[in-house]
């Protein structure tokens, strides 16, 4: 049964990769979208999605970490009658990897203002209007890094790990309200993800999913459209996806030429 279709769902960080996957999972299902992403990229994913699958697409540059700029676009979808049913906190980046001591400041900055501060942002601005009109589904994109951390992984791990407790702050505080939250915390996918996290160096991140066959953005989406489509009774609070060659952070099997 499609649960899906007729719906309406806001996807943040979908210029690329799961972000982008979901959407076009979602269209696929016959849902309206709203898209958000830093890059102007979001436009045009936008009109293609609505060209291929037929459905409404709405596309903002909106960064997330913009608490100004994410409360004025939700006031906007609001007083158009346009709350999203489902929402899927997907924007989010590592920046280097290294140790603590020797860690840039900047790229700290950067991923707890994008990976916590602007989940709480958005989240802070639709939840209101979800429990107002008695509906809703939060889907907050974590990392198996929220459940183990590793070498010099310190401070992307620790942003995903709060991703991860406030999800379950959320269930309980939304306790008695038909919104339901999920956090999904997939293992190795292979997007853009790395090469952001190695400032480029395209070389260094394509090693990261050397040796075996990691996630795409696809498979992440067919997870999140799954439980999407959950009947509003049921409530899966946390599902870990990984590759087959992956079983926890670190034990990877990975195959040498």
């Amino acid at each position: 049964m499609n649960r899906i279709g007729g719906k309406l769902v806001l996807v943040t960080g979908a210029s690329s990769g799961i972000g982008e996957a979901c959407a076009r999972r979602f269209a696929a299902e016959g849902a309206s979208l709203v898209l958000w992403a830093r890059r102007e990229r979001v436009r045009q994913i936008a009109d293609a999605i609505s060209a291929e699958y037929g459905v409404s697409v709405r596309a903002q540059a909106i960064d997330v970490r913009d608490r100004t700029a994410v409360f004025a676009a939700v006031d906007a979808l609001a007083a158009d009658n346009a709350v999203p049913d489902v929402l899927i906190n997907n924007a989010g980046l590592a920046r280097g990897m290294a140790p603590i001591h020797e860690g840039d400041p900047n790229d700290w900055d950067e991923m707890v203002d994008t990976n916590l501060k602007g989940l709480l942002n958005v989240s802070r601005a639709v939840i209101p209007h979800m429990v107002r009109l008695e509906r809703g589904h939060i889907i907050n994109i974590g990392s198996t890094a929220a459940h183990l951390q590793y070498p010099n992984g310190n401070v992307y791990a620790a942003t995903k790990a709060a991703v991860r407790s406030l999800s379950d702050g959320m269930n309980l505080d939304l306790v008695g309200t038909p919104v339901r939250v999920t956090c999904v915390d997939p293992g190795f996918v292979e997007t853009e993800f790395s090469i952001v996290r190695f400032h480029g160096d395209t070389e260094r991140a394509s090693s990261v999913y050397r040796g075996f066959r990691p996630l795409t953005g696809d498979d992440v989406a067919d997870t999140v459209a799954y439980i999407a489509n959950l009947p509003e009774h049921m409530n899966i609070l946390d599902v870990v996806v990984v590759p087959t060659a992956q079983r926890n952070v670190y034990v990877v099997n990975r195959k040498v030429d």
